[in-house]
């Protein structure tokens, strides 16, 4: 059933939980928007869990990628919310994308990528510049790994700079970044769903 599809919101805030969140803050409103469409979905914050650096499948010794990775494969979307520091995603969101990275030696039985059918998108907050910096690299990394991308697959807020004013602490979401997560989120699913009635044809032979 085309119709029937599920999303993985991976937080990469550098805050464990109970702590607030702004990158988690955009992630639920997100989220939301993909439930509006009739995905189910949700949230991990990948900080909460012993995620190892590495690029293989299974560092060994309680990682908890695998874990992860087993809720990723399960799902149609896959968005990375993250924060900009110094003009960069996240190092939490460094090390997940280095995680993706084993999924270029995964293959079916048909030699396509696991990745491949799914698509991925990219939101972002921050209180200074960097954010089509921010998209940039991290969309592109989800293309590498087998990912596919949707039109206006991404959103942000960016605040004044060197303030102190957060994303979550703004009495309602700004009108601009609102529409831009409703279109992320259409694009998105509507993208998925081809894929899921048509996908991506297998390698040609030798």
């Amino acid at each position: 059933m085309t119709d029937a599809l599920r999303a993985l919101i991976l937080v990469c805030t550098l805050k464990p939980s109970p702590a607030e969140s702004s990158s988690h803050s955009i992630g639920e409103q997100v989220l939301g928007q993909l439930e509006r469409l009739g995905v189910g979905g949700e949230i991990v914050r990948v900080v909460d869990h012993d995620v190892r650096f590495g690029v293989g499948i299974d560092e060994g010794d309680g990682d908890a990628w695998p874990g992860i990775r087993e809720k990723m494969l399960a799902s149609d979307i896959l968005v990375l919310a993250t924060p900009i520091w110094m003009g960069q995603p996240s190092s939490v969101c460094k090390m997940t994308l280095e995680r993706l990275d084993a999924e270029l030696g995964e293959t079916d039985d048909e030699g396509r990528m696991l990745t491949e059918g799914k698509v991925a998108a990219v939101a972002v907050v921050g209180n200074e510049d960097g954010a089509h910096h921010v998209v940039a690299e991290v969309l592109q990394a989800l293309n590498d790994t087998g990912f596919s991308v949707a039109a206006n697959a991404s959103t942000y807020w960016v605040g004044e700079a060197m303030q102190t004013t957060d994303y979550l602490d703004l009495d309602e979401t700004p009108e601009k970044t609102g529409s831009t997560n409703e279109s992320l989120a259409r694009h998105t699913v509507h993208l998925a769903r081809l894929l899921a009635a048509a996908p991506y044809p297998v390698p040609a032979g030798d």
